[in-house]
């Protein structure tokens, strides 16, 4: 079973994933770096990931290259974290900052929508809990009262007509 391992305070600059690998080349069963980039800029973000192919050889290499110096910087290795599924984590409230590898889901805000374009607005898509489409669609609550104002003056008009 592979072990993999965080490898953290890597410098915010180009790093090759070559000269990291190179670095633990005396550790034995050393299968794979992977250094994450930022998808903008294609520069480091700070951290990668090793993996190797026993438990044996991570604490190995934990023990030996924790805290060495790489492009000026003291290494910061550790058993990587599982990634958490996604409904657990929500479920638990929990975030955390030791597993840089997860992905996190911004949630959207009403407050951050945009009415400048003329054109038609989008209509977001409301869902019930269990994931499924929603039958009634609320308001949004910073147009709740004029909308129930609207309402009433088309009762009133139409019991007038």
């Amino acid at each position: 079973m592979s072990i993999r391992l965080y490898v953290g305070n890597l410098p915010k600059e180009s790093v090759d994933r070559q000269a990291l690998h190179d670095i633990f080349e005396g550790i034995e069963g050393t299968i794979s770096t992977k250094v994450i980039k930022d998808r903008k800029t294609g520069k480091c973000r700070g951290f990668a990931f090793v993996t190797v192919s026993t438990d044996e050889a991570a604490d190995t290499l934990i023990e030996k290259y924790n805290g060495q110096t790489f492009m000026e910087s003291p290494l910061k290795i550790e058993k990587a974290l599982p990634r958490a599924k996604k409904s657990e984590k929500e479920s638990e409230g929990e975030t955390s900052e030791e597993s840089p590898q997860e992905v996190k889901t911004p949630t959207p805000s009403a407050s951050k929508r945009s009415s400048s374009g003329g054109g038609k607005s989008k209509q977001s898509k409301r869902t019930n809990p269990q994931g499924g489409k929603s039958d009634s669609v609320q308001p949004d609550p910073r147009w709740a009262t004029e909308l129930s104002k609207l309402k009433e003056m088309l009762a009133a008009q139409t019991t007038n007509s």
